[in-house]
């Protein structure tokens, strides 16, 4: 039995469907049923439900926002993870802690690998830096980290739906050129949760993220093409043109070389796949959830 915490985001649904497919029982409560902030709370559904696998995909994701709230930022960021990551170590559990990229600080040429020191340029960035060291210290024997980044899916609100709506609609779109990273398909980090559990490949930190890069502007190309709309509607700018709360990383782009040294370990070994192939795999998914969902 998998509990998947945070159930009602994007991955959340992308576990939830795949091991339906795979039939393994699961659980998938969403932070309304399960507050991970709640100790005792956690503790007490946790000892109950003996789950084999807890995942943690629940977090505070308004990066803007967590300028102002950062008690609740960390409060979910950093305290939950600890609540989890101890409940998981009580019944012996493989504990699976998602994290971002956010936790470095973007200023880099070349893809950041797992032993890169972290440094957060925003709040959001530092109660997850804060989260994963809370993991680390509570339950380092038996805990998976896996940072991610730049998530969409055909669920709840991402980057890839706005982009897609706004081409089905023939709209136009300025989009930042000079912020670079991974845009990372929730069904494939899903597959790769799975994979990593099943090969019971080394606990600790890894970077899960689809393969390749890219600017937001040419994600945003990527998909205009992929509704067979002009992509030249989509006109590039520069980070200075939007004005936010919180400081973006420039450069973000996450190594993949530690899943080339679990050679041997069936599925976890391989990085994930390149970007544009996953985006185009899963885009005729997310059109048909925007047509049901009557935006356009």
């Amino acid at each position: 039995m998998w509990l998947i915490v945070g159930g009602s985001g994007q991955l959340g649904h992308a576990l939830s469907r795949l091991l339906t497919e795979r039939n393994i029982e699961f659980v998938a409560p969403s932070s309304r049923d399960l507050d991970i902030r709640d100790k005792e709370e956690i503790e007490g559904f946790v000892s109950q439900l003996r789950p084999s696998v807890i995942v943690n995909a629940a977090a505070y994701t308004n990066v803007d926002l967590a300028e102002t709230e950062i008690q609740l930022a960390f409060d979910i960021n950093e305290a939950g993870p600890a609540n989890l990551a101890t409940a998981a170590k009580s019944v012996s559990a493989p504990f699976i802690h998602i994290s971002t990229d956010y936790v470095f600080s973007g200023e880099n040429t070349k893809p950041w690998t797992e032993s890169d020191p972290v440094a957060p340029v925003s709040i959001y960035g530092k109660s997850k830096a804060a989260g994963e060291a809370q993991v680390l210290n509570m339950y380092p024997e038996g805990s998976y980290i896996l940072r991610t980044a730049w998530l969409y899916s055909p669920w709840g609100k991402n980057f890839a739906k706005t982009m897609a709506t706004m081409a089905l609609l023939d709209k136009e779109a300025k989009v930042v050129n000079d912020q670079f990273g991974q845009p990372t398909s929730a069904t494939d980090l899903a597959l790769q949760i799975l994979e990593t559990v099943t090969a019971k490949i080394p606990f600790g930190v890894y970077h899960a993220t689809n393969g390749g890069e890219t600017s937001w502007f040419g994600f945003a190309r990527a998909i205009y093409e992929l509704c067979g709309k002009d992509p030249n509607l989509v006109a590039p700018t520069d980070s200075a043109t939007f004005v936010r709360a919180a400081k973006r990383p420039r450069y973000s782009v996450l190594d993949h070389g530690k899943w080339i040294t679990q050679e041997g370990k069936v599925g976890a070994s391989n990085e994930m796949r390149n970007w544009r192939e996953a985006l185009k795999e899963i885009f005729s998914d997310i059109e048909s959830q925007i047509k049901r969902e009557g935006v356009i």
